[in-house]
């Protein structure tokens, strides 16, 4: 039977800014997953909602639509409560790796699905498969395992195909058609996948600033709301955070580089931004799984979180006590006058890192684990001349130049001290 639906006057009705009905929403992302609606019509349609928008109702029937393109988990009958995070990406936001065992040192199960990196934001996948033999690629059966076993208790893995294959092949077309911005097809990307995945709750940090996707914080409140809305409609239990990327987090970008900050963070040591963003996180990730008890910031000083760590690592094949790869090259950028570090650009950082060798320009590229940059200083720290700024690591020296390059307005030194972004800049609930 012929369908009532057509690609074209989903994309008219769209594109004349009426609101979509149920029936189209569900016959388009089916359709286009089947392959019937063509790349070039979702992409029209897809610059069609980035011009006009969606209402509440039309973002979470899409994002429906596209869980209902494949295969969802489920965790209901495991042990503990589940909870998850994710991060609208920046620069130096490792925060998954002490985050998830932390989490689970303190009784929930952290599903986590990541991702890898593009551009100037690193992948959480990318970082760990920095550390020998640890495979992101595991099977369902063995999640179970790891989620149900109380001495892991956390997962970091990659999405199997079956889960949300709709946003796949959107994302795909989002990124070379100019309309990855539309904060509907961000919000019903990101909570598709989250809501397959089985989760009964989440907490989201939605990163803002110069090296984040959203710049200012009334976009970031924008996406903030609307995931946050999306994961309440489903039923999962979603909180955000808005958090500064300004700045880059902690004093390393780059995938082993990140590794060793995260294991230092979890030896009780590490920046105090990573530190404060981790255990505010992992509070609001524990009190949406209904653990009211154990104070996070205890589990991280008395070795638990390490504990859970090892055992994490372990469970996907990973030696945590192997060394971590080194990049081969290393070049430093000194202070030319002495003063107060006032500013040290996140998207410069990231492009920097990128440029070494730490991230890919396209899917499917490899990345250098050894590669990206240590920031000897942050701002508000006092600077004198001639002490080292930045180490840049590369296995390829022909990549020092491109990468001094995008770091020569990167930073600022000033006479008087700057005031400090706060980390956490607001809170989306319910």
């Amino acid at each position: 039977m012929a369908s009532v639906h057509s690609a074209v006057s989903v994309i008219a009705a769209k594109r004349d800014g009426g609101e979509l009905g149920d029936d189209q929403i569900d016959w388009v992302v089916d359709a286009f997953t089947r392959g019937e609606v063509a790349d070039e019509q979702m992409s029209a349609l897809a610059m069609a909602i980035l011009l006009r928008g969606m209402t509440r109702r039309e973002i979470a029937r899409w994002t429906r639509a596209m869980i209902e393109s494949g295969k969802r988990m489920d965790f209901t009958d495991l042990p503990r409560s589940t909870v998850d995070k994710h991060s609208t990406g920046g620069v130096g936001d490792k925060i998954t790796l002490p985050l998830a065992p932390l989490v689970a040192a303190c009784g929930a199960a952290v599903p986590q699905l990541s991702g890898r990196g593009l551009g100037h934001t690193g992948g959480t996948l990318d970082k760990l498969e920095s550390i020998p033999g640890w495979r992101a690629d595991i099977t369902v059966p063995r999640m179970r395992e790891m989620l149900a076993d109380p001495k892991i208790g956390a997962v970091v893995c990659a999405a199997g195909a079956d889960l949300a294959p709709a946003d796949k092949r959107l994302y795909a077309l989002r990124d070379v058609t100019g309309t990855v911005e539309s904060v509907p097809l961000i919000a019903s990307s990101i909570m598709s996948k989250k809501i397959a995945e089985g989760t009964a709750a989440l907490v989201l940090d939605v990163k803002v600033g110069g090296g984040a996707f959203m710049k200012d914080l009334d976009s970031a409140r924008e996406l903030a709301t609307a995931m946050v809305e999306l994961g309440t409609d489903a039923g999962v239990r979603t909180v955000a955070l808005l958090t500064a990327m300004d700045t880059p987090l902690g004093r390393t970008a780059g995938n082993a580089l990140e590794v060793a900050e995260s294991v230092e963070v979890l030896s009780g040591g590490g920046p105090a931004d990573v530190i404060e963003l981790t255990v505010a996180l992992a509070r609001e990730m524990l009190a949406q799984a209904g653990i009211h008890d154990v104070d996070p910031a205890v589990a991280l000083a008395d070795g638990r979180a390490m504990d859970h760590w090892r055992a994490m690592i372990a469970g996907q094949g990973g030696d945590p006590d192997a060394p971590l790869p080194r990049a081969k090259y290393t070049e430093t950028v000194t202070a030319e006058q002495s003063g107060t570090l006032t500013r040290l650009d996140a998207m410069a950082v990231g492009l920097a890192a990128w440029r070494l060798g730490a991230g890919r320009a396209r899917q499917g590229d490899p990345v250098q684990f050894g590669a990206g940059i240590e920031m000897h200083a942050k701002p508000g720290d006092s600077i004198t001349a001639g002490q080292p700024l930045l180490t840049l690591h590369t296995d390829t020296p022909d990549a020092f130049p491109p990468s001094l390059a995008a770091l020569t307005a990167a930073y600022t030194i000033g006479p008087t001290p700057s005031h400090p972004t706060p980390t956490i800049l607001d809170r989306i609930a319910p």
